[in-house]
């Protein structure tokens, strides 16, 4: 004799509960260490949160810096850093200075190569109306490390190249696809 069970109502808590059971914790992630010099009163770049993706990188000036509307400067950290070989760092915006005050970073998201080891700059751009201040300790943009390969290049013919590609993978790029 065989029983039948009566179909059971699942809720977003208990789809919630059982994901909870079957996932398994990720890895926690590998640090990197990374060498820096860093300049009288000048701050280490900083995670604000467990989970953050991006170091945030401070201003390090003695005087204020003004950037005027359509102005761009560049602003000092006051680091030096020793990035591994393999490694980039990435300059990225801060998304609340995006929003709140139209401020974001030229040339984004910026390359520091691990050969370069002048004083790391922050190249700011003012899209907003208003004169925007940086003062000392202002939080202007976010660090991000990652690993690089470089490409080894394997020149070829036109005939070659266009075997590479089933027919329907090629596009004419720079929005041929459309909007929709």
């Amino acid at each position: 004799m065989t029983t039948k069970t009566q179909p059971t109502e699942t809720t977003t808590e208990d789809l919630l509960e059982s994901l909870k059971k079957t996932t398994k914790k990720a890895k926690a992630s590998t640090k990197v260490k990374v060498s820096v010099l860093k300049a009288p009163q000048a701050k280490l770049p900083a995670y604000k949160t467990k989970k953050a993706a991006g170091a945030d990188v401070y201003a390090h000036t003695n005087l204020p810096i003004w950037i005027k509307p359509g102005e761009t400067k560049l602003v000092p950290t006051g680091l030096r850093i020793a990035i591994p070989e393999g490694y980039e760092i990435q300059v990225r915006p801060r998304s609340g200075l995006a929003l709140s005050k139209s401020i974001t970073i030229l040339n984004s998201p910026g390359t520091i190569d691990s050969d370069f080891s002048n004083e790391i700059g922050i190249i700011i751009i003012n899209h907003g109306k208003e004169n925007f201040e940086v003062k000392r300790g202002d939080r202007i943009a976010q660090l991000i490390l990652n690993k690089v390969e470089q490409i080894e290049w394997d020149e070829t013919t036109e005939e070659k190249f266009l075997t590479l590609f089933a027919e329907g993978d090629r596009t004419g790029g720079f929005g041929s696809t459309g909007v929709r």
